[in-house]
């Protein structure tokens, strides 16, 4: 499977937070971490960083959270089914990286069951986007739909894999694929997926405590910026 990486940028500089994030080690059992601060880029990069990503609720957009226990896929680890593989193979779907950042999020947060990916949420990221940061793994169908995607924030050594979808069978499965590969490829050794799901289990997540996750963050990603704190 080829991957056109033609658009993917380098990131740049961010401004320093101006929030100062709890240790995400001291979360509540629920994972909770704060609320409050904004989706301002360095925000959201610094909050990743302590092993902390936001998950807008009901009712509070601003919510911040680092669960136990926590979801990666290990690098080499990604589960490849049968019927999975026989699609890889005939080659009928096209991958690119960076392509179309904005539709990929806009599909992701299309739900018929309702989103938690708000305006404020999505605007955040595509900032992320253009700054080089954030990046989304687009799957074209032979006649140049898009069929399935996925999007996720770069921090160092760490992807965080935030949302995907899919239109056509597979394709959101292939797009993980891509992220795999482009993750060892970019010499990415952590790929955080959040919270395990049936869809992700299958593809060969696996759940680790909170503490075995940050230490294994804390090799890979620079040391957060410290600066006011949300409100807890």
């Amino acid at each position: 499977m080829e991957i056109d990486v033609s658009r993917v940028k380098e990131s740049q500089p961010l401004a320093r937070s101006k929030y100062r994030f709890p240790d995400a080690a001291s979360a509540s059992k629920r994972g909770l971490v704060g609320m409050g601060a904004d989706f301002a880029p360095e925000t959201i990069v610094a909050a990743y960083r302590g092993g902390i990503f936001p998950w807008p609720h009901p009712g509070e957009e601003l919510l911040w959270f680092s669960p136990d226990p926590r979801a990666i896929i290990p690098i080499g680890g990604l589960h490849v089914s049968r019927r999975l593989a026989r699609t890889l193979r005939q080659e009928r779907l096209r991958v690119t990286v960076d392509a179309a950042f904005r539709e990929v999020i806009r599909c992701c947060a299309d739900r018929a069951e309702g989103t938690w990916i708000t305006d404020g949420y999505r605007r955040g990221y595509e900032r992320l986007h253009e700054l080089g940061w954030a990046h989304s793994f687009e799957v074209w169908s032979a006649d140049g739909q898009l069929a399935g995607g996925l999007y996720g924030l770069r921090v160092d050594g760490m992807f965080g894999a935030e949302s995907m979808f899919y239109r056509e069978r597979d394709a959101s499965k292939v797009a993980m694929v891509a992220m795999m590969r482009w993750a060892e490829r970019e010499g990415i050794s952590l790929v955080d997926v959040q919270v395990r799901t049936d869809h992700t289990a299958r593809m060969g997540a696996i759940e680790i405590r909170r503490l075995t996750y940050l230490r294994r963050l804390a090799a890979v990603v620079g040391p957060a910026q410290r600066a006011a704190s949300p409100r807890r």
